[in-house]
Protein backbone atom coordinates (compact mmCIF):
# COMPACT_ATOMS: atom_id res chain seq x y z
CA UNK A 1 0.00 0.00 0.00
CA UNK A 2 2.90 2.34 0.43
CA UNK A 3 4.29 1.93 -2.73
CA UNK A 4 1.19 2.44 -4.31
CA UNK A 5 0.45 5.98 -1.79
CA UNK A 6 4.03 7.21 -3.29
CA UNK A 7 3.28 6.41 -6.60
CA UNK A 8 0.10 8.06 -6.52
CA UNK A 9 1.91 11.19 -4.52
CA UNK A 10 4.06 11.91 -7.50
CA UNK A 11 1.85 11.73 -9.95
CA UNK A 12 0.20 14.45 -7.87
CA UNK A 13 2.84 16.12 -7.96
CA UNK A 14 4.25 15.84 -11.27
CA UNK A 15 1.54 17.83 -12.28
CA UNK A 16 -0.72 18.31 -15.60
CA UNK A 17 1.51 16.59 -17.86
CA UNK A 18 1.95 13.39 -15.78
CA UNK A 19 -2.26 13.34 -17.12
CA UNK A 20 -0.73 13.51 -20.99
CA UNK A 21 2.02 11.24 -20.83
CA UNK A 22 -0.48 8.26 -18.94
CA UNK A 23 -2.63 8.90 -22.32
CA UNK A 24 0.56 8.75 -24.27
CA UNK A 25 1.28 5.35 -22.38
CA UNK A 26 -2.07 4.09 -22.68
CA UNK A 27 -2.43 4.22 -26.67
CA UNK A 28 1.28 3.33 -26.67
CA UNK A 29 0.30 -0.14 -24.69
CA UNK A 30 -3.22 -0.89 -26.32
CA UNK A 31 -0.80 -0.77 -29.75
CA UNK A 32 1.60 -3.19 -27.70
CA UNK A 33 -0.82 -5.56 -26.79
CA UNK A 34 -2.80 -5.57 -30.32
CA UNK A 35 0.71 -6.16 -31.50
CA UNK A 36 1.83 -8.96 -29.70
CA UNK A 37 -1.69 -10.59 -30.29
CA UNK A 38 -1.35 -10.68 -34.15
CA UNK A 39 2.10 -11.09 -34.14
CA UNK A 40 3.23 -13.98 -31.54
CA UNK A 41 -0.58 -15.60 -31.55
CA UNK A 42 -2.09 -15.00 -34.49
CA UNK A 43 1.05 -15.50 -37.33
CA UNK A 44 3.49 -17.74 -37.15
CA UNK A 45 6.51 -18.06 -38.99
CA UNK A 46 6.10 -21.48 -41.09
CA UNK A 47 5.06 -20.05 -44.14
CA UNK A 48 7.24 -21.94 -46.15
CA UNK A 49 6.23 -25.36 -44.45
CA UNK A 50 3.17 -24.64 -45.61
CA UNK A 51 3.99 -23.60 -48.89
CA UNK A 52 5.99 -27.10 -49.36
CA UNK A 53 2.39 -28.87 -49.13
CA UNK A 54 1.59 -27.72 -52.27
CA UNK A 55 4.59 -28.95 -54.26
CA UNK A 56 3.41 -32.05 -55.74
CA UNK A 57 0.19 -30.93 -56.26
CA UNK A 58 1.38 -27.97 -58.44
CA UNK A 59 4.46 -30.33 -60.40
CA UNK A 60 2.11 -32.54 -61.22
CA UNK A 61 -0.64 -30.34 -62.53
CA UNK A 62 -3.54 -30.59 -59.88
CA UNK A 63 -3.97 -26.98 -60.16
CA UNK A 64 -7.43 -27.73 -58.85
CA UNK A 65 -6.69 -29.63 -55.83
CA UNK A 66 -4.43 -27.35 -54.86
CA UNK A 67 -6.75 -24.38 -55.03
CA UNK A 68 -9.27 -26.72 -52.27
CA UNK A 69 -6.61 -27.21 -50.26
CA UNK A 70 -5.54 -23.16 -50.10
CA UNK A 71 -9.24 -22.31 -49.77
CA UNK A 72 -9.42 -24.50 -46.64
CA UNK A 73 -6.52 -22.57 -45.25
CA UNK A 74 -8.04 -19.08 -45.98
CA UNK A 75 -8.50 -18.38 -42.11
CA UNK A 76 -5.47 -19.97 -40.67
CA UNK A 77 -2.82 -19.37 -43.42
CA UNK A 78 -1.51 -15.92 -44.34
CA UNK A 79 0.00 -17.65 -47.40
CA UNK A 80 -3.01 -19.44 -48.61
CA UNK A 81 -4.75 -16.11 -50.28
CA UNK A 82 -1.29 -15.38 -52.22
CA UNK A 83 -1.41 -19.11 -53.37
CA UNK A 84 -5.12 -19.35 -54.31
CA UNK A 85 -4.67 -15.89 -56.42
CA UNK A 86 -1.74 -17.23 -58.48
CA UNK A 87 -3.33 -20.56 -58.62
CA UNK A 88 -6.18 -18.80 -60.35
CA UNK A 89 -4.44 -16.96 -62.71
CA UNK A 90 -2.53 -20.25 -63.54
CA UNK A 91 -5.59 -21.90 -64.28
CA UNK A 92 -7.13 -19.26 -66.57
CA UNK A 93 -3.92 -19.68 -68.32
CA UNK A 94 -3.19 -15.74 -67.68
CA UNK A 95 0.77 -16.00 -67.94
CA UNK A 96 3.57 -15.73 -65.53
CA UNK A 97 3.30 -11.84 -65.19
CA UNK A 98 -0.54 -12.00 -64.07
CA UNK A 99 0.64 -15.20 -61.76
CA UNK A 100 3.58 -12.51 -59.83
CA UNK A 101 0.56 -9.72 -60.14
CA UNK A 102 -2.21 -11.23 -58.64
CA UNK A 103 -0.02 -12.85 -55.93
CA UNK A 104 1.90 -10.09 -54.94
CA UNK A 105 -1.60 -8.28 -54.40
CA UNK A 106 -2.10 -10.43 -51.80
CA UNK A 107 1.43 -10.36 -50.40
CA UNK A 108 1.45 -6.92 -49.90
CA UNK A 109 -1.69 -6.78 -48.27
CA UNK A 110 -0.32 -9.42 -46.19
CA UNK A 111 2.53 -7.74 -45.23
CA UNK A 112 0.59 -4.30 -44.70
CA UNK A 113 -1.15 -6.01 -41.56
CA UNK A 114 2.17 -7.61 -40.08
CA UNK A 115 3.11 -3.69 -40.04
CA UNK A 116 0.45 -2.23 -39.37
CA UNK A 117 0.85 0.23 -36.34
CA UNK A 118 4.30 -0.92 -35.11
CA UNK A 119 5.79 2.37 -36.59
CA UNK A 120 3.74 4.61 -33.86
CA UNK A 121 6.18 3.53 -30.74
CA UNK A 122 8.82 5.03 -31.72
CA UNK A 123 6.65 8.12 -32.23
CA UNK A 124 4.40 7.52 -29.08
CA UNK A 125 7.87 6.86 -26.78
CA UNK A 126 8.97 10.23 -27.84
CA UNK A 127 6.48 12.14 -27.30
CA UNK A 128 6.14 10.82 -23.71
CA UNK A 129 10.13 12.06 -23.18
CA UNK A 130 9.36 15.73 -24.92
CA UNK A 131 6.14 16.06 -22.71
CA UNK A 132 8.14 14.95 -19.60
CA UNK A 133 10.79 17.46 -20.12
CA UNK A 134 8.67 19.83 -20.63
CA UNK A 135 7.21 19.06 -17.01
CA UNK A 136 10.77 19.65 -15.95
CA UNK A 137 10.85 23.03 -17.72
CA UNK A 138 7.60 24.45 -16.48
CA UNK A 139 8.76 22.73 -13.54
CA UNK A 140 12.00 24.95 -13.20
CA UNK A 141 10.23 28.22 -14.35
CA UNK A 142 8.20 27.58 -11.34
CA UNK A 143 10.89 27.37 -9.20
CA UNK A 144 12.82 30.26 -10.17
CA UNK A 145 9.64 31.86 -10.15
CA UNK A 146 9.41 31.52 -6.80
CA UNK A 147 12.86 32.74 -5.49
CA UNK A 148 12.64 36.31 -7.12
CA UNK A 149 8.62 36.63 -5.93
CA UNK A 150 8.16 34.57 -2.87
CA UNK A 151 9.07 35.30 0.42
CA UNK A 152 9.06 32.74 3.99
CA UNK A 153 6.99 29.63 4.01
CA UNK A 154 5.58 30.01 1.01
CA UNK A 155 8.96 30.45 -1.03
CA UNK A 156 10.21 27.10 0.19
CA UNK A 157 6.49 25.55 -0.16
CA UNK A 158 6.23 26.91 -4.30
CA UNK A 159 9.88 25.96 -5.14
CA UNK A 160 9.81 22.51 -3.52
CA UNK A 161 6.58 22.14 -5.54
CA UNK A 162 8.03 22.90 -8.67
CA UNK A 163 11.15 20.39 -8.44
CA UNK A 164 9.01 18.16 -7.15
CA UNK A 165 6.91 18.77 -10.51
CA UNK A 166 10.35 18.87 -12.85
CA UNK A 167 11.61 15.87 -11.50
CA UNK A 168 8.63 13.64 -11.56
CA UNK A 169 7.21 14.91 -14.97
CA UNK A 170 11.05 13.73 -16.27
CA UNK A 171 11.54 10.21 -14.71
CA UNK A 172 7.44 9.47 -15.85
CA UNK A 173 8.27 10.00 -19.46
CA UNK A 174 11.42 8.14 -19.47
CA UNK A 175 9.64 5.25 -17.45
CA UNK A 176 6.68 5.21 -20.38
CA UNK A 177 9.17 5.58 -23.01
CA UNK A 178 12.25 3.07 -22.43
CA UNK A 179 9.57 0.08 -22.44
CA UNK A 180 8.04 1.41 -25.17
CA UNK A 181 11.29 1.70 -27.50
CA UNK A 182 12.38 -2.00 -26.17
CA UNK A 183 9.04 -3.60 -27.24
CA UNK A 184 9.13 -1.38 -30.62
CA UNK A 185 12.24 -2.90 -31.42
CA UNK A 186 10.84 -7.04 -30.43
CA UNK A 187 7.68 -6.29 -32.36
CA UNK A 188 9.59 -4.88 -35.28
CA UNK A 189 11.85 -7.60 -35.40
CA UNK A 190 9.60 -10.23 -35.40
CA UNK A 191 7.49 -8.47 -38.20
CA UNK A 192 10.83 -8.77 -40.18
CA UNK A 193 10.79 -12.40 -39.76
CA UNK A 194 7.42 -12.92 -40.45
CA UNK A 195 7.54 -10.70 -43.73
CA UNK A 196 10.91 -12.38 -44.58
CA UNK A 197 8.86 -15.95 -44.57
CA UNK A 198 5.88 -15.20 -46.22
CA UNK A 199 7.67 -13.57 -49.10
CA UNK A 200 9.72 -16.68 -49.73
CA UNK A 201 7.30 -18.79 -49.07
CA UNK A 202 5.29 -16.70 -51.92
CA UNK A 203 8.43 -16.79 -54.20
CA UNK A 204 8.66 -20.47 -53.79
CA UNK A 205 5.00 -20.82 -54.81
CA UNK A 206 5.64 -18.86 -57.55
CA UNK A 207 8.39 -20.43 -58.94
CA UNK A 208 6.64 -23.94 -59.08
CA UNK A 209 3.74 -22.43 -60.92
CA UNK A 210 5.96 -20.77 -63.12
CA UNK A 211 7.65 -23.72 -64.28
CA UNK A 212 4.47 -25.90 -64.14
CA UNK A 213 2.33 -23.44 -65.78
CA UNK A 214 3.99 -24.62 -69.83
CA UNK A 215 3.75 -28.19 -69.28
CA UNK A 216 0.11 -27.93 -67.60
CA UNK A 217 -0.67 -25.84 -71.04
CA UNK A 218 1.28 -28.78 -72.70
CA UNK A 219 -0.33 -31.22 -71.03
CA UNK A 220 -4.10 -30.01 -71.92
CA UNK A 221 -3.00 -28.75 -75.74
CA UNK A 222 -1.53 -32.46 -75.73
CA UNK A 223 -5.15 -34.16 -74.68
CA UNK A 224 -6.84 -32.09 -76.60
CA UNK A 225 -4.97 -33.21 -79.61
CA UNK A 226 -5.10 -36.82 -78.51
CA UNK A 227 -8.59 -36.14 -78.33
CA UNK A 228 -9.21 -35.29 -81.38
CA UNK A 229 -7.32 -38.12 -83.20
CA UNK A 230 -9.46 -40.35 -81.46
CA UNK A 231 -12.37 -38.68 -82.87
CA UNK A 232 -10.74 -38.55 -86.52
CA UNK A 233 -10.45 -41.98 -86.53
CA UNK A 234 -13.39 -43.05 -85.07
CA UNK A 235 -14.92 -41.08 -88.06
CA UNK A 236 -12.94 -42.88 -90.58
CA UNK A 237 -13.28 -46.26 -89.24
CA UNK A 238 -17.11 -45.42 -89.65
CA UNK A 239 -16.63 -44.62 -92.96
CA UNK A 240 -14.45 -47.55 -93.95
CA UNK A 241 -16.95 -49.65 -92.49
Amino acid sequence: MKFFASISEAFVQGGTWMWLILAVQVAATAIIIERVSFLYFRRKSNQRAFAAGFESLIRRGQLSEASQLAERELSQQPLASAVLNGLQAAMNLGGKDEIQGKMDEALLAENARIEKRTSFLPMLANVGTLTGLLGTVTGMITSFSAVGDKAGPEKTAVLSSGISEAMNATAYGLIMAIPTLIMYAILSNRASALSEDLNQAGLKIYNWLSFAYEPVEVRRAAARSKHRSATEKTVDNTIDA
